[in-house]
């Protein structure tokens, strides 16, 4: 499946998802009932799908389907994903049999959801869910993996009825305005995703999140295996890999390819996803070559070649990580404080955030840590913080603080005004996906 792209493809696929916006009032309502009418409409494809591993979760949901992807491909497994956001393009939510949706065939899957729905209320991420359904279940593969968008019990994907398994990554405060105002709460929405019968594998969680989580399970009667209980991970001693354990079961894990602490409960966690559902040709060391391998942009991301990299001095470091929320913070904060024990550096953040976000419990994690913060705008985004508002923000949580009118104008100042340390890009994936866009064509004197 090819994975070409034209400003002409892409400038329809946009028109297409600005139209689908004015299709529902709210840009997301969490209900199944529009989704199973469309997919009804559809010939039901969510029905026609390979076996399903399902996974939701406040943070890792990404990275842990990318362990899992390619895994399942070392094992000689075709797989199909979906994810959800995207950086840059918005076909790379969808892997399909091994290969990244082209633009061409998105369109043409928007296009005939859209005539299909003829009109009716339906919300933007319901159709771009249904066409994932449609793509993979048209396409031949042995695997389907799907990343729940938003909560689990009402969002889109979860009409699959009888999935392969399911995961629950780790559960953090994060959108309380749909999903509730306690750890518990967030959770029993994620726990929904569990079905009977089903295995239910679970990321380490803490212990609010667990025991909601396994109430769940028991009165929804999917086996249960979490994290520090039915299975755990030992790390070793130089904190890279590690071992998993479930019962009198050992298996090595090497380092993940994925930089960070956290990056070893993900790969963990779906190291114990295919360990428990026994697939044929999934061994320990196919297991162990998918967690070598894996990739996932932007997610604690070190930028060592193009026009970013090349015209920062030798001596700065630049990186990029989507955290967008206090527990995603704290994952990326660990991971430069433990580089920091080897090799003292200063770090200065460039952060833009929505305006929806805890940009306060954001940032608590990097007090010590950060040297500055530099807030820059993002034009084309209503929903996010302004830069100066930011900046105020960081200010008042005790950071060195200044906003900048581009990504390009924030670096030049932080290494005109600093000595050489880390540059890391953070706090929304619009913002990362920008650096990542940018990073790839323009130059910093732009």
């Amino acid at each position: 499946m090819a994975t070409e792209s034209s400003p002409d493809t892409a400038q329809a696929i946009n028109t297409l998802l600005a139209r689908f916006v004015r299709y529902h009032p709210d840009r997301i309502e969490l209900s199944l009932d529009r989704m199973c009418r469309l997919l009804s409409d559809l010939g039901d494809p969510h029905t026609k799908l390979p076996p399903v591993i399902h996974i939701a979760g406040t943070n890792g949901k990404g990275s842990t389907a990318a362990f899992l992807r390619t895994a399942l491909e070392a094992s000689g497994k075709t797989v199909s994903a979906y994810t959800s956001p995207h950086l840059i393009r918005f076909a790379e939510r969808y892997r399909i049999a091994g290969a990244v949706l082209a633009d061409s065939e998105l369109l043409a899957l928007f296009e005939e959801i859209e005539e299909r729905n003829a009109g009716q209320s339906i919300t933007e991420f319901e159709i771009t869910t249904a066409a994932a359904f449609l793509a993979i279940s048209r396409a031949e593969a042995d695997i389907a993996i799907l990343e729940v968008g938003l909560g689990g019990r009402c969002d889109a994907t979860n009409v699959v009825e009888r999935p392969l398994a399911t995961i629950i990554t780790r559960v953090a405060m994060d959108h309380m305005n749909f999903l509730g105002d306690t750890l518990r709460d967030i959770a029993g929405e994620k726990a929904a995703i569990q079905k009977p019968d089903v295995p239910s594998i679970i990321g380490p969680q803490d212990k609010a999140a667990m025991d909601m989580i396994a109430a769940a399970a028991t009165s929804t009667g999917a086996p249960l295996y979490r994290a520090g209980f039915e299975w755990s991970i030992t790390p070793d001693n130089q904190g890279n890999g590690g071992t998993y354990h479930r019962g009198e079961r050992d298996m090595s894990l090497p380092p993940p390819a994925l930089p960070g602490r956290h990056q070893l409960d993900n790969a963990a966690t779906a190291a114990a996803c295919l360990d428990i559902c026994g697939l044929s040709g999934v061994t320990d060391e196919t297991i162990a070559a998918g967690l070598r391998e894996a990739r996932w942009p932007g997610r604690l991301e070190k930028i060592t070649q193009g026009p970013f990299a090349s015209q920062l001095p030798e001596s700065w470091q630049l990186w990029c990580d989507a955290a967008h929320n206090p527990s995603g913070a704290a994952a990326a904060a660990a991971m430069f404080r433990e580089l920091a024990t080897a090799n003292p550096r200063h770090l200065h953040l460039v952060l833009a955030m929505q305006n929806d976000k805890n940009c306060e419990g954001f940032l608590a994690p990097f007090q010590g840590l950060a040297t500055s913060v530099t807030t820059i705008p993002l034009p084309d985004e209503p929903r996010m913080h302004a830069a100066s508002k930011l900046a105020e923000i960081a200010q008042t949580s005790g950071f060195s603080s200044a906003h900048r009118e581009s990504l390009p104008a924030a670096l030049r100042s932080i290494v005109s005004n600093h000595s050489p340390g880390h540059i890391l890009i953070t706090g929304s994936h619009l913002l990362v996906g920008l650096a990542l866009s940018l990073h790839n064509s323009a130059p910093l004197d732009r």
